[in-house]
């Protein structure tokens, strides 16, 4: 499909795209009654999901994923939970791995291209939860991760409707490279902090699999993907995994509706994490590049952000 004109402007002293990332991550509030649900996978660890409801019963839920380090809780995820329920849509947010308050059991745990745990989450939805309209929406990390189940694929189950992705990186080397300059240095090293902080406990549960030594050596997010991310998770070094789980390569595969939301003045993004091509060449493939908004940053009236709203009237549509 032709890209599509976005119609957002935020107000003027959120147009500036440090401004709506740093007040969407920090400050803004959402209230929203969640029940935690744990379920066990199929290699015996876990998943804690946090669910939400209608007013009246539904047979419609949308999956939300969330962001590196975030949570179920976050106010990206929940904001969208709480309007979905008032449109008679169930929700569940989804916490990664070690990322609901507990450490999972393994060593490894989640990672930008971890699709099979999504996979278990929908067949949660469809065989034990019996939901018959499933939707889909990811926030950056959990972003990438949709796009690239959508599109990994042959097959996805008919529950499936449509999805959108917003904030995502669908080159993953390029957005690392994005994270690493002078500009992101706040965000990264606030990025790091936290996943250090997790890796210590790894290796102090694992150390037969990392050294403090390798750990303390840990001085950028490069170097987490290469020491941990990579080695945990079946890849060769950090570029091997950045190449094998970015969504680009496999956004011309999806089936279903499918929407991207990345503004044209966020940080974390590089050029190739805006798929033009891609998107004029896929009739499924809907893409929107807002002036304004940041790294999920798309701030509008009465605390119902843009990409929100965007989401419901996407699936309404379809």
């Amino acid at each position: 499909m032709p890209v599509i004109e976005s119609k957002y402007t935020p107000p003027f002293y959120f147009k500036n795209g440090f401004i709506s990332t740093v007040y969407s991550g920090l400050i803004r509030r959402v209230s929203l009654k969640q029940e935690r649900e744990r379920i066990t996978l199929s290699d015996g660890d876990f998943l804690d999901l946090d669910w939400s409801y209608s007013k009246k019963e539904s047979s419609k839920l949308i999956i939300l994923l969330h962001g590196l380090e975030g949570n179920g809780q976050r106010p990206y995820i929940t904001g969208a939970a709480k309007l979905f329920n008032e449109s008679k849509t169930d929700a569940v947010c989804v916490n990664f791995r070690g990322c609901s308050g507990e450490e999972n059991r393994f060593y490894y745990s989640y990672h930008s291209g971890a699709t099979q745990d999504l996979v278990e989450v929908i067949e949660h939805a469809i065989f034990n939860k019996n939901y018959s309209e499933i939707y889909l929406k990811g926030i950056s990390l959990g972003a990438n991760i949709i796009l690239k189940y959508l599109g990994e694929r042959e097959e996805i189950p008919n529950q499936i409707k449509a999805a959108i992705a917003v904030s995502a990186p669908c080159c993953l080397k390029g957005a690392s490279e994005e994270l690493h300059t002078f500009k992101n240095k706040l965000y990264h090293d606030l990025f790091l902090k936290d996943l250090v902080k997790r890796l210590k406990l790894k290796q102090e549960r694992f150390p037969e699999m990392i050294t403090k030594k390798e750990v303390n050596s840990i001085k950028k997010l490069i170097d987490l993907d290469n020491l941990y991310t990579a080695r945990a998770h079946g890849f060769n070094d950090a570029i091997d995994y950045y190449e094998k789980c970015s969504s680009h390569q496999f956004l011309h595969n999806i089936k279903v509706p499918t929407l991207i939301i990345n503004a044209l003045n966020d940080s974390f993004l590089s050029p190739e994490c805006y798929p033009v091509k891609k998107a004029k060449k896929n009739p499924n493939l809907f893409l929107e590049m807002p002036k304004y908004g940041g790294h999920s940053g798309f701030i509008d009236k009465a605390n119902v952000y843009y990409n929100e709203n965007r989401a419901l009237e996407f699936i309404s549509k379809g």
